[in-house]
């Protein structure tokens, strides 16, 4: 009788879970559609901005900006790379966060001079991960969350922009998870500053097709119209990249938690079939008891 409690009691434990992880599948799907909404609203601005620059560094000849070579002035000698690293607040989004801070682990073994740099974090899931692994973090973001306000990155970005050109940072990388689709994101490593978008130009001509040079006459300057895109084109890329992180975290978290649905019914099952062969067998032994004693009295 007790086996049989105790998988009563299991069934009812699974079933709750269940409930739960339904639940949250629920809102993760609500949550994803809402954040695949605003990074794909974003991302046609980011595009046209970044051709923009592209356009105007490639026709301007040989303009120079701090953004993209560095200050002028050069970067000081106590300079150090700095590292943002975008994790998320919570957990039970399976493998996202590993993924994210296994691939900036590997860059910082790959690149000495970021291992020994400044480095930034996102979300609180990455910090037992970067304690555990001798990483010190220098300054931990808190105030973005899952919606994270164009204001907040604004600041921050504005922060970067102002260290690098002062010299005080040699270069501005952020490692997150590139959202491609609902069912593909990959965890890369983005160089913000200095800011190339020439190294971005990722859609070549068919081999052996020319390409004719666009000669282009700016009005104001292209020195002043790159002081104003440069500064935009930047906040907009960590921006997208913000965005970009969210919705992969509610896509990792909807799969996630669907899986775990999944196994809380199968298990449920299990241990159903379980009991019925535990509550057959308990009647079976009971019966033949009673027929036994039926017997031995008559």
């Amino acid at each position: 009788m007790a086996n049989t409690r105790q998988l009563k009691k299991r069934i009812k434990a699974v079933a709750n879970i269940r409930r739960i992880t339904k639940t949250m599948q629920m809102i993760a799907t609500a949550r994803f559609a809402a954040a695949q909404q605003r990074s794909v609203a974003s991302r046609p601005y980011t595009d046209a901005l970044f051709g923009l620059v592209q356009e105007l560094a490639g026709g301007s000849g040989d303009v120079t900006h701090p953004l993209i070579t560095g200050p002028s002035g050069g970067v000081k000698a106590d300079a150090k790379e700095l590292t943002l690293i975008l994790s998320s607040d919570r957990g039970l989004c399976g493998p996202y966060n590993s993924n994210v801070l296994r691939t900036a682990l590997r860059y910082f073994r790959q690149t000495p001079a970021a291992m020994g740099g400044v480095v930034e974090l996102v979300g609180k899931k990455g910090v037992a991960f970067l304690r555990f692994n001798k990483v010190t973090v220098a300054r931990q973001h808190t105030q973005f969350g899952d919606k994270p306000a164009y204001d907040d990155v604004d600041a921050l970005a504005r922060n970067y922009i102002e260290r690098f050109i002062a010299g005080e940072v040699s270069a501005v990388r952020v490692v997150s998870m590139k959202y491609i689709s609902a069912g593909k994101q990959v965890p890369d490593v983005t160089t913000l500053l200095p800011f190339k978008p020439e190294a971005a130009r990722s859609r070549p001509g068919a081999e052996g097709e020319s390409k004719a040079v666009a000669q282009y006459e700016f009005s104001p300057s292209p020195e002043e119209l790159l002081d104003t895109l440069l500064p935009a084109a930047v906040k907009a890329v960590l921006f997208q990249a913000f965005n970009d992180a969210i919705v992969s975290e509610h896509v990792a978290r909807m799969i996630a938690m669907k899986a775990a649905t999944d196994n809380a019914g199968k298990m449920g099952k299990l241990i159903s079939r379980r009991y019925n062969r535990a509550r057959q067998a308990q009647i079976t032994t009971e019966l033949t008891e009673i027929i036994s004693g039926a017997a031995a009295l008559g």
